[in-house]
């Protein structure tokens, strides 16, 4: 008994149409989801905490202190600044020597620290929070060291939006993955239609539903193939477009292309699957409507 074929240009472009425009819309999110995620850990390492001394510190002890602060796992860059370095910085800032003008530098000495995103815990904000009042907190026991303050509001406001925009985009690839089972169940419950005087013709002869449905699971492999390939191509075209418009996001540097690696095979994965799971669905319940 001669097998139903699938013609994949005629018959089923709509089909590898409509996985495509999934994976792409589904790449996509990955995309913004991850670079998301970078600039939120590269604005999460330029908050800069200040750190005040004592007054009367000598530049030796400021260096000790120094290089106590940056042996802190957490940290990733310490700058010091000296009280002169302080004074000449405002006075530029207010283009006017002050210190001359009121006869002494009222000024404190002061460490500027900058953290490591990677040493912050990405389970929720609230725990970020947590880990940088714990930093905050073990700085302020130093020697020599007044008081810890960093723009608290900004850190909150930055985990806050991170969080929003993950939750969002969670939700709306989950909703893309259903809609698009439903509807290359949809396509596929067409084409078993169009078939379906074959189809009887095999139940009636004594074929096994594995043995009808093996056409149709072989080109949906293909199809989630051809579909997951096309997305690609498009991301690929897309982000090249972007990364010419916006040069300055640096989108093809090393560490993305790792990235983007990753997100193509995750494209093709998904793509093969849901096409698989879709159309084994529909060939099942068609042949159980239908025995």
């Amino acid at each position: 008994m001669a097998r139903s074929k699938v013609n994949l240009w005629e018959t089923h472009s709509s089909t590898v149409l409509s996985i495509t425009l999934v994976l792409f819309l589904l790449g996509l999110c990955l995309m913004v989801e991850y670079h998301s995620y970078r600039t939120t850990r590269d604005m999460q390492e330029r908050i800069t905490f200040k750190v005040d001394l004592v007054p009367d510190i000598t530049d030796e002890a400021a260096l000790v202190l120094k290089t106590r602060i940056e042996t802190i796992p957490c940290v990733k860059h310490v700058d010091y600044i000296s009280r002169q370095q302080a004074a000449e910085i405002f006075s530029e800032d207010l283009n006017d020597d002050f210190v001359s003008f009121i006869g002494y530098n009222p000024l404190y000495p002061s460490m500027m620290v900058n953290l490591r995103a990677d040493y912050m815990p990405e389970t929720s904000h609230d725990a970020r929070e947590s880990h940088i009042k714990e930093f905050a907190n073990e700085v302020k026991q130093l020697e020599f060291v007044t008081d810890v303050t960093f723009q608290e509001n900004v850190v909150k406001e930055l985990n806050d939006v991170f969080y929003k925009v993950t939750w969002f985009l969670i939700i709306f690839m989950v909703l893309l993955v259903l809609v698009s089972v439903l509807l290359i169940s949809s396509t596929i419950r067409i084409a078993l239609y169009a078939q379906r005087d074959t189809i009887r013709t095999m139940q009636l002869v004594g074929a096994k539903s594995g043995f009808i449905a093996r056409p149709f699971l072989t080109h949906s492999i293909w199809y989630g193939l051809l579909g997951a390939l096309i997305a690609i191509v498009i991301l690929a075209i897309a982000t090249g477009i972007f990364n010419q418009s916006l040069g300055g996001l640096e989108l093809l540097n090393s560490i993305h292309l790792y990235w983007y690696l990753g997100i193509a095979l995750l494209i093709i994965l998904t793509g093969i699957v849901l096409s698989y799971l879709s159309t084994l669905f529909a060939v099942r319940r068609y042949l159980r409507q239908n025995n």
